[in-house]
């Protein structure tokens, strides 16, 4: 094999690997222990009987659009047991979102919930894109 060949061999490796490895991106959870997950339709049932949904997503997220009256507390820099427990009860329903199945933040968000003793946790998992997509209200 000439000196051509291999370099060609070698670069179109090289690109292959780092396709792979910039296209794996982080999945959220299915589950959280304590906490159901629930559909759209699952989570757009809980809104209309008024249940409080949790936005954990960032700032600017948040500002380009929401689910009507979701509550804003951004994960990474708000987001702890007392700003949670000044917005919900502990034994109140709760819904938890994000930016769907590649946003981590409402997995954590609802674990921690449910290891700070929130009795009601219900983790959407699916999130805010899943809400749109459905065709439900946004603000």
């Amino acid at each position: 094999m000439n000196l051509l060949m291999k370099s060609v061999c070698i670069l179109s490796f090289a690109c292959l690997s780092t396709v792979s490895v910039a296209g794996d991106k982080k999945i959220s959870p299915m589950d959280i222990a304590g906490a159901k997950t629930v559909t759209a339709q699952e989570a757009k049932a809980l809104f209309d009987k008024g249940v409080a949904f949790i936005d954990v997503r960032k700032d600017k997220d948040w500002q380009a659009g929401r689910i009507p009256d979701a509550i804003h507390i951004n994960l990474k820099t708000n987001y702890s047991k007392d700003s949670l427990s000044k917005e919900v009860k502990m034994d109140e329903k709760i819904v938890i979102y994000c930016n769907g199945e590649t946003c981590m933040r409402s997995s954590k968000a609802s674990a921690k919930a449910v290891d700070w003793g929130f009795k009601n946790v219900f983790y959407f998992r699916d999130g805010f894109p899943a809400w749109k997509k459905n065709g439900y209200p946004v603000e």
